[in-house]
């Protein structure tokens, strides 16, 4: 039995891990090249994990080499523009508790690679992508851009939220690009940061501080992309300057230490997250705004779903890319996903409207957090997923 996973992303390596040493012929295609994939680069993303997704990394054997860099998250706390009050977020039992980890997402590619890799039963080709895909009766026939065609009863979509192997499977998808783009960069600062990670929602601006190892943090500022594309040209002199400005010198005065990245903002839902001997997973399934970092922990969670279908399948001698394991999957998946998803989107509406009602809800809301803590408390555990 072949499956096939367009796509060497997270997702896609964490299934081929989840899959391996079950009796299954498993490749994997993704048009970067082989040395890309084994080393990737630094991105300037930091992923916060929650204990749900440790649990399974450390299932897939990728945690151990991950907890060197991984840098604890006590807790978390969300402000409205020049408001005094914050809605803090940690965990529900003793203090020492923590609400997640931050992890590079370099590092996190690089050691799913390497837990996937350490079996024997998994095929990587690299510098190549899927060029057709025809349905046949008992599979799935996937060409490819060298020229070569592959054979096999499931064809699983992991190439990111503008997946050309979901449009070629004919699955349509909810695509909304925001106008605003994400500028991400590691910044030294003078003040401890406590291991809290703040987000401060201000005029025509997100920030947000994600406490790394050291006096470092993650410095992610979210902006119209022309001033975002403005911001990260800037001398590196400059750059310090501004950035400590627009953070209201919270953490003293900011330095930057290593690259600036940007990324433009773009949500996405899949009206299916299954087709005929086909499944979507990871952003070619949901694509997250960043903003509550349930990302990754979607994709990760989805792939763990639909691996225990399709072994569960195998083992009571069921077509892998049958109709049944998949539709299985695609409804546990879209029920975990959806409230997320709407939520995450009405949070950024509220959050980054310039109206003076939007601004009233908002302040409102963080009074309301502050006598409610219960809701906080209810909130903690869902960021932190135990």
């Amino acid at each position: 039995m072949r499956i096939i996973i367009a796509g060497a992303g997270p997702a896609g390596l964490s299934l081929a891990a989840s899959l391996a040493g079950r009796g299954l012929s498993i490749t994997i295609v993704d048009p970067q090249p082989l040395r890309a994939l084994e080393e990737p680069a630094c991105d300037g993303r930091e992923i916060a994990l929650t204990h749900r997704s440790v649990r399974i990394l450390r299932d897939l054997g990728a945690w151990d080499a991950l907890s060197a860099e991984a840098a604890p998250l006590r807790e978390a706390r969300v402000l409205n523009g020049r408001s005094p009050f914050a809605l803090t977020f940690a965990p529900r039992k003793r203090i020492e508790e923590l609400l997640g980890w931050l992890v590079p997402n370099h590092a996190i590619r690089r050691a799913l690679f390497r837990a996937a890799f350490a079996r024997g039963d998994i095929e990587l080709i690299g510098g190549t992508g899927v060029a057709s895909i025809d349905v046949e009766e008992r599979g799935v026939r996937v060409g490819l851009d060298n020229g070569s065609d592959l054979q096999a009863e499931l064809l699983v979509a992991a190439d990111s939220r503008m997946s050309g192997t979901r449009a070629k499977l004919g699955i349509g998808a909810d695509i909304h690009p925001l106008g605003r783009a994400m500028l991400v960069c590691r910044m030294e600062h003078e003040a401890d940061h406590g291991r809290v990670a703040t987000e401060w929602f201000d005029h025509r601006q997100t920030l947000a501080l994600l406490p790394l190892n050291g006096g470092v943090s993650s410095a992610v500022i979210t902006l119209p992309t022309h001033e975002a594309e403005t911001l990260a040209a800037l001398p590196e002199g400059m750059f310090n300057r501004e950035m400590t400005r627009r953070f209201a010198a919270r953490l003293g005065a900011m330095r930057l230490t290593g690259t600036r990245h940007l990324y433009p903002l773009t949500v996405t839902w899949s009206h299916r997250f299954v087709a005929a001997r086909a499944a979507l997973i990871g952003d070619a399934a949901v694509g997250m705004h960043p903003v509550t970092a349930h990302g990754f922990n979607l994709g990760l969670l989805g792939q763990h779903v639909l691996a225990g279908q399709i072994v569960r399948a195998k083992e009571a001698g069921a077509d892998i890319g049958g109709d049944a394991p998949l539709r299985r999957y695609e409804l546990r998946h879209r029920l975990a996903s959806r409230p997320i998803y709407d939520a995450t989107n009405a949070l950024v509406r509220l959050y980054t409207s310039e109206g003076a009602a939007a601004w009233m809800a908002r302040h409102a809301t963080l009074r309301l957090g502050h006598r409610l803590p219960f809701a906080r408390r209810a909130v903690g555990a869902m960021l932190a997923q135990r």
